[in-house]
């Protein structure tokens, strides 16, 4: 604990500036703002192209009585470890805060490794000369099966 900075000693102001760098972002927070940013519409042009290309989504007319989810876009800019631009993300997601569960959907699933199978997968791997690959599926998600008609506002 001895390498821990507690921040005392520091005044009021210090604190404030260190709290505004520490949360500061030049990531646009609203589709209005992305579509100004020549790099920002490159990379939602990207997203789209991808779930047109798999097949996720086609344009229909809502059926009467039918409730449609809306979407947003979701933006982050991810930093490499020198602190240099990576990679921009984007997401278009759903609100899926306006569904209820047992009416519009009836469980969830997201599939995610805990860090403890990871850990003990490297150390297998380790112990046995294995080699390792990583592999960023952009897209798995967009796999899922689904058994009902869902109708998302178009972006």
């Amino acid at each position: 604990m001895q390498d821990c900075v507690s921040g005392e000693g520091l005044s009021d102001l210090d604190e404030e500036i260190n709290l505004m760098l520490f949360i500061a972002s030049n990531d646009p927070i609203s589709f209005e703002e992305a579509a100004k940013s020549p790099k920002w519409r490159e990379a939602m042009d990207l997203e789209i192209k991808s779930i047109e290309k798999n097949g996720t989504w086609e344009l229909t007319t809502l059926l009467i009585g039918a409730k449609q989810i809306r979407a947003k876009w979701v933006f982050k800019t991810k930093l490499n470890e020198n602190g240099k631009v990576d990679k921009l993300k984007r997401r278009l997601v759903t609100k899926g805060f306006s569904q209820k569960f047992g009416i519009d959907y009836t469980e969830v699933f997201a599939p995610v490794a805990r860090w403890d199978t990871i850990r003990m997968i490297l150390a297998l791997a380790f112990c046995r000369g294995w080699d390792v690959y990583q592999l960023d599926l952009k897209s798995a998600f967009l796999h899922g099966e689904l058994n009902v008609a869902v109708f998302i506002e178009q972006p």
